[in-house]
């Protein structure tokens, strides 16, 4: 006969269990939140929205996941970046990539030919993020960074001339050099853009 007093309690008690177990890891929402609509840089059809959502860390460390759905491109990976400028028309006017910091580098696969290249930092800009894979001509991408924030502070998105995604038309094949950089190893020609957005 099973004493009452030692008898399991069940699911209730696991559940309990593996909760306490996977506090130390789980991130509480800060209640920030952002937003962008992707659009083609030449091409009406590409369109697309992204979401941004900050939590901290039971360290107390911030970070950003990052959604983001584009229809109209061609199929495969396509690189992806939060750039410097809170500006798409065009899409140059976005910047290079943000990169808060004592480099003042923001360019990976710089616009001249110059050898060696100016910014040898990528991937390690804090807007470097990883590819979008279109498949079907649909494509999505799910990432959390602990680079960039939504937040005000050294990492955060918008400083006085805000932030904005780039979508590239090729792969961003993580290039990292200690002189140089092989010009469009980190996705090419821009393809599609979106300002980011703190939402209300």
């Amino acid at each position: 006969m099973v004493n009452p007093s030692t008898r399991s309690t069940g699911p209730t008690a696991l559940t309990a269990f593996v909760l306490v177990m996977l506090a130390p890891a789980m991130a509480a929402s800060d209640g920030l939140t952002a937003r962008a609509e992707i659009k083609g840089c030449a091409d009406p059809a590409i369109t697309g929205n992204a979401t941004l959502v900050e939590q901290t860390t039971t360290e107390g460390v911030k970070e950003v996941t990052v959604e983001m759905t584009v229809k109209g491109l061609k199929d495969g990976k396509h690189a992806v970046h939060i750039h410097e400028a809170a500006s798409c028309e065009p899409c140059a006017a976005a910047g290079g990539h943000h990169d808060p910091g004592p480099f003042g580098q923001s360019r990976p696969d710089t616009a001249t030919d110059d050898v060696p290249a100016r910014d040898i930092n990528h991937p390690y800009h804090m807007g470097d993020l990883i590819n979008l894979e279109v498949k079907n001509g649909v494509g999505t991408l799910k990432h959390t960074t602990n680079r960039v924030t939504l937040s005000p502070g050294r990492l955060g998105l918008f400083d006085e001339n805000g932030s904005s995604f780039i979508v590239h038309t090729s792969a961003d094949t993580y290039c990292d050099e200690e002189s140089d950089l092989k010009k469009g190893c980190a996705g090419g020609a821009r393809e599609a853009c979106g300002v980011i957005r703190l939402t209300p």
